[in-house]
């Protein structure tokens, strides 16, 4: 199947030759419940195997980039953004919600992505300019972000965190229940952001993400008619992305609560 671009064909068969041997572990994780140690050798295995099949496969289409992921540092302005399991304690427990992100980043501009679910076998991807999709049987399915403009119905997705002072992540918590009463924690961000893309969430409010784990997923949103924020801006008509970049602190929303969502954080 053609993905839009011959590079968002290439990056496509690189996920998912990459993501078949997760897709095999996965299946391992429930007999291994029962041993602490040897479910987290064999989740540090798999996790391992995936990151260097996809430095292997990536390479192979643009060499002259590197392949970052959320153990290394953002540096420079043109890289792929890998998150090889996104969602890994889900993944650890035998939970399904968890997926393999890969942005291509140019000149700081976010180019094209893929967001796969090995387990769910959704794949969701976009390429600048040209509208974010869901792959279907026979045809490639538009995304486009949900209508919905009153803040009080949405439905919204955030994160959880193992940063020591949790005290600024419950108050993003508290500040979401207490304007929607609907608050929604799957443990991976990229999946999230392509439900925002989808329409199945309104809203998603990240604290503290890294830009490996949200860089494709930042691209679906806006390609599906959303808008990405950073939650420290105070004129919610623009974006500022180098700010989402720098602090992981973000609102990725359908178009028409972009602006009301940041008047709860101030």
């Amino acid at each position: 199947m053609a993905y839009i671009t011959p590079l968002l064909s290439a990056i496509v068969d690189a996920v998912k030759k990459s993501a078949s041997s997760v897709d095999r572990d996965f299946m391992e994780i429930e007999k291994l419940q029962n041993s602490v140690k040897s479910i987290k050798t064999f989740v540090f295995n798999s996790y391992t195997r995936l990151e260097q099949n996809l430095k292997i496969e990536l390479s192979k289409i643009r060499a002259d980039i590197p392949v970052l992921t959320p153990s290394d540092k953002i540096a420079g302005s043109s890289y792929f953004a890998v998150s090889p399991i996104e969602g890994l304690i889900n993944f650890a427990h035998g939970n399904p919600d968890f997926a393999v992100s890969v942005a291509l980043v140019e000149n700081n501009n976010i180019v094209c992505a893929v967001i796969y679910s090995p387990v769910h076998d959704e794949l969701f991807f976009a390429f600048s300019g040209m509208g974010a999709f869901k792959e279907g049987f026979r045809n490639q399915e538009r995304l486009r972000t949900s209508s919905l403009k009153d803040l009080g119905s949405a439905l919204v997705a955030s994160t959880a965190s193992f940063e020591t002072d949790l005290m600024p992540l419950q108050q993003i918590h508290a500040a979401i229940l207490k304007a929607t009463g609907n608050l929604r924690i799957s443990g991976c961000a990229a999946l999230d952001l392509a439900y925002v893309a989808a329409g199945k969430y309104d809203a998603f409010v990240g604290s503290k993400c890294h830009f490996c784990a949200i860089a494709a997923g930042l691209l679906m949103v806006k390609e599906a008619g959303g808008a990405v924020r950073a939650l420290s801006q105070k004129d919610g008509r623009a974006e500022d992305m180098e700010a989402v970049r720098q602090t992981g602190d973000l609102a990725a929303t359908n178009f028409g609560c972009s602006q009301s969502i940041l008047t709860i954080f101030k």
